[in-house]
């Protein structure tokens, strides 16, 4: 037994492997304790970027530096702000009170913000972090859930300066800079940008 527990422990000691508790019922604590830790982990590689995408969200296409995820009912939009990053371009932010949720981050030296506000009877979550911008409309039990794997997702985002540096001196940028204007969760209709709802799988 005891030789059991000294192997275990040397193996915690050698992956240098923490477990860390995290309050999900406080957004504050979500995003503080994630977006702290240096994570070095990714499993999606972009044009000039690459992320870690949470088990249970799905990677569902990619429109110029716009990435479509799906988790739960949800679409996520992600926008991969390059031209900012290669130009250290900070995000500009006011706190208000008068939203569900409005808070400056600054962590890591890196800058941002989360805002959450309610748009009939949805919640339309924006999360800047990192040179990267993620938004979602979900109901307001999946709030938690959302921001848990936003804040995963913008911790982790990695740059490639080489490859950065040739598209902004090409055409690269020139028909897929604009973002995703418009955001929606599987419930909603009308001109929303959708992906289909079938074969979707989640990633282990």
């Amino acid at each position: 037994m005891k030789k059991i527990l000294f192997l275990m422990i040397t193996c915690l000691l050698i992956t240098g492997c923490t477990v860390v508790r995290i309050d999900t019922d406080s957004i504050a604590n979500i995003t503080g304790v994630i977006l702290e830790k240096d994570n070095s982990l990714y499993n999606h590689v972009g044009k000039g970027y690459k992320y870690y995408i949470p088990k249970g969200v799905t990677y569902i296409d990619t429109i110029g530096l716009n990435d479509m995820l799906y988790s739960n009912g949800n679409y996520y939009y992600l926008y991969i702000d390059a031209p900012g990053y290669i130009n250290n371009i900070e995000p500009v932010y006011e706190e208000d009170s008068n939203l569900y949720y409005s808070k400056k981050i600054d962590i890591n030296g890196k800058i941002g913000y989360l805002e959450i506000k309610e748009v009939d009877k949805q919640y339309l979550i924006k999360f800047v972090y990192n040179y990267a911008s993620f938004e979602a409309l979900v109901d307001e039990k999946n709030i938690n859930e959302v921001v848990t794997n936003a804040s995963y997702i913008l911790s982790t985002v990695k740059y490639n300066d080489k490859v950065i540096a040739l598209m902004l001196n090409s055409d690269y940028f020139t028909n897929r800079e604009e973002q995703y204007k418009e955001f929606t969760s599987k419930k909603s209709s009308g001109n929303f940008l959708k992906a289909p709802d079938e074969n979707i799988e989640t990633m282990e």
